[in-house]
């Protein structure tokens, strides 16, 4: 089944190239006249047009990269074990020692942060890349009013020590955190397949799709997939599904969020709305 993850994120550097040409001027010393019979002069065709260069994308939300690492007076580190380290020590100095050795995956946290926020606003969200640890226990159901199975109210409870978590962040602090470690983001980001790609706005626009999460009444229902054949999954409780097609067809951003018990869904939206406010105008952004 699915479970939440925290929200950091960082924006990168566009750039442009200048293209001109260059003329070449010819002359020749006059001759004197000669009667010559006059032939029509082939007209040359204009050279074909330079094959048009897509435009880099335009940038909603930047991040001033003189604000972010220079800042801090530091580059960003060349290996991606200085990377982990420097990220290690910030995260321990903002939230913890016990907080990060229970709630996060340190290592390559910066690719785990990018994959999965992209991730969140598509159909899957592959758990081995999270930059959070699973939930302990397993997902429970219980019995409908109305028939079958719905998610049990108890159910919550494995997501209350994170959800405690995730709002007791500073949110000013990890957003001057997510700036002064800005080029760490968006190099991971690049290197996941967006050469052009700007996370910062990509990071806005997931937190956008996820905010829009709906808030349905009462229990959802959910229906065990049927699986096929003589060998059955050892852990049948994550082939639930929402047994409404239109929950069950949103992004698995979205449907982490439902499977939350309402509160915990909201207190986790109004948290993004609070980091989506700072990181669309946090200091270092022009």
């Amino acid at each position: 089944m699915m479970n939440n993850r925290l929200i950091y994120g960082v924006a990168g550097l566009a750039f442009a190239i200048a293209v001109g040409t260059l003329l070449y001027w010819r002359q020749r010393t006059p001759e004197p006249p000669q009667a010559v019979p006059t032939s029509p002069v082939a007209e040359v065709a204009p050279p074909p047009a330079a094959a048009s260069v897509p435009a880099e994308p335009a940038i909603r939300h930047p991040i001033d990269a003189q604000g972010s690492d220079a800042a801090a007076g530091a580059s960003a580190p060349a290996t991606p074990e200085r990377a982990d380290a420097a990220i290690r020590s910030a995260l321990v100095e903002l939230l913890g020692q016990p907080a990060v050795l229970k709630f996060l995956q340190v290592d390559g946290f910066a690719r785990r942060v990018v994959a999965t926020v992209d991730n969140l606003a598509r159909p899957h969200a592959a758990p081995r890349l999270w930059p959070v640890n699973p939930s302990a226990g397993r997902f429970t159901v219980e019995p409908g009013a109305g028939g079958g199975s719905v998610i049990a109210a108890a159910n919550g409870a494995r997501y209350a020590a994170f959800t405690a978590f995730v709002e007791s962040v500073d949110t000013a602090r990890a957003v001057a955190l997510y700036v002064r470690l800005y080029s760490l983001f968006q190099q991971a980001y690049q290197e996941l397949g967006y050469p052009r790609g700007y996370f910062n706005d990509r990071l806005v626009d997931v937190i956008d799709h996820l905010l829009q999460t709906p808030e349905p009444a009462g229990p959802l229902a959910v229906v065990l997939t049927e699986v096929k054949g003589p060998v059955q999954p050892a852990r049948p409780w994550v082939r639930y599904e929402f047994a409404d097609p239109a929950l069950e067809a949103r992004s698995a951003g979205q449907k982490m969020l439902l499977r939350l018990a309402p509160q915990q869904r909201q207190s986790l939206k109004a948290k993004l709305a609070e980091i989506r406010a700072q990181i669309t105008q946090a200091p270092g952004m022009r």
